[in-house]
Formats: C-alpha cells, sequence, structure tokens
C-alpha cells in the first residue's frame, strides 16, 4: 500500500537551524572529520544505528572514511542509497550565515557550503519526520563520501559490496526539480614541458624556455566547448624559478569530459598531439642552447560517464515519488562530475537529484529554506514509494 506523505509535517525551523549548523562546521576537502562526527551525532541521536566507517582514509588522505548509516524499515521495497559529499570548496572556513527570509547565502567572504550541506541537511530532516511519525519506509542507506570536490576520491575508494542497495540518487545538483539522468567521462591531464635553465641576462641562449614552448602548444591545442557533448580545459599552469633565470620547467594540469568515449579519446590525443608538435618542431636558433626540451604527457581517466534511460528502475521510482506528492520534474543531461558517475560506473544506478542550491563554488553560493523543505518531502516520498 501506498503511504502518502503529503501531509506529513516538516519543521522548517528546525531544518533551518541544521542546515545553518553544518555550513558553519568546516570540512574543506581532507578535513572532514568535524562534519562526520556531527552527521553522526545528529542521525544517532535520532535513533539511526551508528554508521559503518570505511577505510577509505588511508587511500584519500581525509581525516576520516567515507560514512554509510543502514536504515532499516519495515517495508518489503527495494532498498535505496542517499548519497552526500562531506567536504567543501575552499574558501570554505570560517563560514558565516545570513539568513534574509527564506534565503540563506554567507557573509560574502566565504562559500556557503550549501554544496553538499542542503543535501545532508534534508536526510536529517527527513530521518527526522520518519521517527517522529513512525513512518514504515523501504531499506535506506545514507552514503556520505569524502574528498568529493578534489577528484570524487571518497566515493573512488568505496567498495560498492558495501552497499546492500543497488540503485540511489545522488542529491548533489544546483536549481531544483531536476534530475540529471547523464554526465560526462573525464580524463584528467598532466602535462609537464621540460627546457633548459640558464642565466636569462648572462646567457639566454643557452636556455630553452619551457614557459615559452608551453604557450606555443596552448595556443594550437583544442579549449573550451568543442562541441555539444564536449569540453577541454586546460586549467593551471605552474613554472619557472626567477625572472632572471630562463624558466627549466612548466606543468600544466587540465581535464577532457565527454559524454563519448570516442570523443574523449580523441581530444585527449588532440591536446598531446598538439604538445608533442611544438617539442619536435623545436629548433636552436643561436645552436648554444645546452640540451634539448622534453614533454612528460600523462592523462588518466577520471571517471566514467553515466547514462541512465527514462525507463531505468531508478528513474521510474522518483518519477513515480514525484507525481505522489504533486511534484514536477525535469531530466536533464550535465556537464559536470559528480559521485554519481562512481557510482554508476560501478554497477549501481544512481541519478543526481537537485537540492536548490545555486552559484556553487562561489562567494555568491545560495539556497532557499523552500527548495530545501520540499527536497525533504521527495525523499520522504522516495523512501515510502
Amino acid at each position: 500500500m501506498q503511504m502518502n506523505v503529503i501531509d506529513l509535517p516538516i519543521s522548517r525551523e528546525r531544518l533551518a537551524r541544521t542546515f545553518i549548523r553544518l555550513c558553519e562546521t568546516d570540512s574543506p576537502s581532507g578535513e572532514e572529520g568535524r562534519m562526520a562526527a556531527l552527521v553522526t551525532e545528529l542521525l544517532c541521536s535520532l535513533g539511526a544505528p551508528p554508521p559503518f566507517e570505511d577505510d577509505s582514509a588511508a587511500a584519500t588522505g581525509s581525516q576520516c572514511g567515507n560514512l554509510i548509516f543502514r536504515l532499516d524499515g519495515g517495508l518489503e521495497r527495494e532498498p535505496l542509497f542517499f548519497n552526500c559529499h562531506l567536504d567543501t570548496v575552499e574558501p570554505g572556513r570560517g563560514i558565516k550565515i545570513v539568513r534574509q527570509g527564506d534565503l540563506f547565502t554567507s557573509s560574502g567572504e566565504t562559500i556557503l557550503g550549501s554544496d553538499d550541506k542542503a543535501g545532508i541537511a534534508a536526510l536529517i530532516e527527513a530521518w527526522q519526520v520518519i521517527r517522529e511519525n513512525n513512518l514504515p519506509h523501504a531499506p535506506l542507506e545514507f552514503v556520505f563520501t569524502t574528498c568529493e570536490e578534489i577528484g570524487l576520491l571518497g566515493a573512488k575508494s568505496l567498495n560498492p559490496a558495501h552497499l546492500r542497495a543497488k540503485m540511489g540518487y545522488a542529491l548533489d545538483t544546483s536549481g531544483f526539480g531536476r534530475v540529471i539522468i547523464g554526465a560526462p567521462a573525464s580524463n584528467r591531464l598532466s602535462i609537464t614541458v621540460k627546457g633548459t635553465a640558464a642565466h636569462a641576462g648572462l646567457h639566454p641562449e643557452q636556455g630553452i624556455n619551457a614557459i615559452l614552448l608551453a604557450a606555443k602548444a596552448l595556443a594550437i591545442a583544442p579549449c573550451g566547448r568543442i562541441d555539444d557533448e564536449t569540453t577541454v580545459n586546460l586549467g593551471t599552469i605552474q613554472g619557472g624559478a626567477a625572472t632572471n633565470i630562463v624558466p627549466e620547467q612548466v606543468l600544466i594540469e587540465g581535464e577532457v569530459r565527454s559524454h563519448s568515449m570516442k570523443k574523449l579519446v580523441r581530444l585527449t590525443r588532440e591536446v598531446e598531439t598538439a604538445f608533442r608538435k611544438t617539442i619536435s618542431d623545436w629548433r636552436d636558433p643561436s645552436g648554444k642552447a645546452k640540451g634539448i626540451p622534453a614533454l612528460d604527457f600523462q592523462a588518466e581517466l577520471d571517471f566514467s560517464a553515466m547514462k541512465l534511460g527514462l525507463n531505468d528502475a531508478v528513474i521510474g521510482r522518483i518519477a513515480a515519488a514525484a507525481a505522489s506528492i504533486g511534484m514536477n520534474l525535469s531530466y536533464e543531461i550535465a556537464g559536470g562530475g559528480s559521485d554519481a558517475n562512481i557510482f554508476n560506473g560501478c554497477g549501481l544506478p544512481t541519478a543526481i537529484v537537485a537540492t536548490g542550491m545555486t552559484n556553487v563554488h562561489s562567494t555568491a553560493e545560495q539556497v532557499s529554506l523552500e527548495d530545501m523543505t520540499q527536497l525533504v518531502r521527495l525523499i520522504l516520498a522516495l523512501a515510502v514509494i
């Protein structure tokens, strides 16, 4: 029998207090220990069994492992997991929340932290509503990962055998009423251009300027939006030692993303070709250079693509849940990666659900209490549908 959750009382102010407390607890990537302790305290005080903590900290370098709360519910339904990440990007220390009506922002010097604490707060409130109303529900798992913002490291280190649920939802994208059913694969690039150091004033002709070589390669490498499903970004560059030294080495880091593995491979190869051509085309105009340039090009698959169909069980379940509470959802393809990419790659169908956050990864980040409240209602509907 389907349980009607439309009229279940959700405490908006309690949700607001939880959200503020979470956001004002620092948890930059790798320093999630206090956040893990707080989430454990809040859920266990509401009757949740102590979480299972895995041994991923050894691989991620985090202060803690991933946390899995296993919540039996009395309904014979397919188990579900809900995923949020514990970490935030910088600047994320000393966050002070400003509330204007239903809208939450930071004081302006830091991020807000709604990525991903809006999702965490919604899960905690949903569990409190379940407990207060003795609401029978499907077997649930709350999966809190570490180091998501620096490469999905926690999810990559999570053994999928630890999860009894075989499908779930990552509460981790902007806007509201959006369900992400497709996201690209990504190759992480690390490109080292090697030249030769020399005194820039006394005998620059003896050096090989790695920055100049890198600039020439960057000028001909593909970059930006390539097509509707493919992007390339060469995002950081480090090199040189001093203004009076011909720079010996430059490190460039970037990424290639595509919904097509064929295009991912092709664009990665095109970036590499641009750098190799630049190195091979180098000529010593004076004949006095002490050495020849070299290149170290590394490309590693960061995460696989995710692609869900509208007929997949994980999508059918959220569509039915939303319909049961009169909520309209849109199903979209996105350009970002998340823990859901990793779960899908492990054979665990996972859709990404919007939490209401906007302007994420910036000091203009914000979220509304109404959107978080409606997210709680959707979680409850998913739990009983």
